[in-house]
């Protein structure tokens, strides 16, 4: 039996005494897609914070088997977890070459002296960072900078890659291709849990998603179960 890369149950998280979370519970299977949708508001960024270790959680959090909820965001880090978050934080005074080496911190703590080498396997997946590598970040359009933040956390050899909201205030066309590259990145074995306000993109390429509403899984299914839900489908997808 396969044993989910994560595991969360029961976990409740907020800010202060203000619990934003209620009780969600999901898992990630080692190679997959998932994806959590949900209106403003109602938990999906903080599902990710809580589990990269930047807000204090309640409830359980496993990986690859070995329960995390006491460890750091380092210890998490260097785990093989790694969160790209909505605004992308670059170093926008720093080139892409640069921000891209900084992201090679886990494989070079771990003692890969081979690290540097995921320069060309990112380079592969984003030639467009290949031919603006000497650019600074902040010059970058916003397509660019989100496949900079993408490049940058894939430095790290991540088991688990944590996406928030990738798509966000980009063109179409850029869209289709961050959403290619999420594909190609599921070929390669990278398990994936996307956060995504567009719902019906994001559970086309899903294994499994869920709806939080309110801080708590309203629904739970497979991608194309989610989509045919007349339920889901009215409240998000538009119809």
């Amino acid at each position: 039996m396969t044993v989910p890369i994560l595991k969360v149950t029961n976990m409740h998280a907020g800010f202060g005494k203000a619990e934003v979370l209620h009780g969600i519970s999901l898992e990630v299977m080692p190679g997959g897609v998932i994806t959590v949708i949900g209106p403003n508001g109602a938990g999906k960024s903080t599902t990710l914070n809580a589990l990269m270790g930047l807000l204090k959680a309640s409830g359980g959090i496993e990986f690859n088997g070995q329960a995390i909820d006491d460890t750091t965001l380092e210890e998490r880090v260097m785990l093989g977890i790694a969160l790209v978050p909505e605004r992308r934080e670059l170093f926008t005074t720093m080139s892409v070459a640069d921000n891209l080496l900084l992201g090679g911190y886990r494989p070079m703590k771990l003692g890969d002296r081979q690290w540097r080498d995921g320069l060309d396997q990112v380079y592969s997946l984003f030639p467009r960072l290949k031919e603006r590598e000497r650019q600074m970040a902040g010059t970058l359009s916003g397509g660019e900078r989100q496949m900079l933040a993408v490049a940058r956390a894939l430095m790290g050899q991540p088991k688990l890659l944590m996406l928030d909201e990738p798509s966000l205030g980009l063109a179409p066309r850029v869209v289709k291709e961050i959403f290619n590259i999420i594909e190609r990145l599921r070929e390669s074995g990278v398990s994936i849990l996307l956060v995504e306000q567009n719902a019906q993109q994001a559970l086309n390429i899903a294994d499994k998603g869920f709806v939080l509403v309110s801080g708590r899984n309203e629904h739970t299914g497979t991608g194309k179960e989610l989509i045919n839900d007349p339920e889901v489908r009215k409240k998000f997808l538009g119809g």
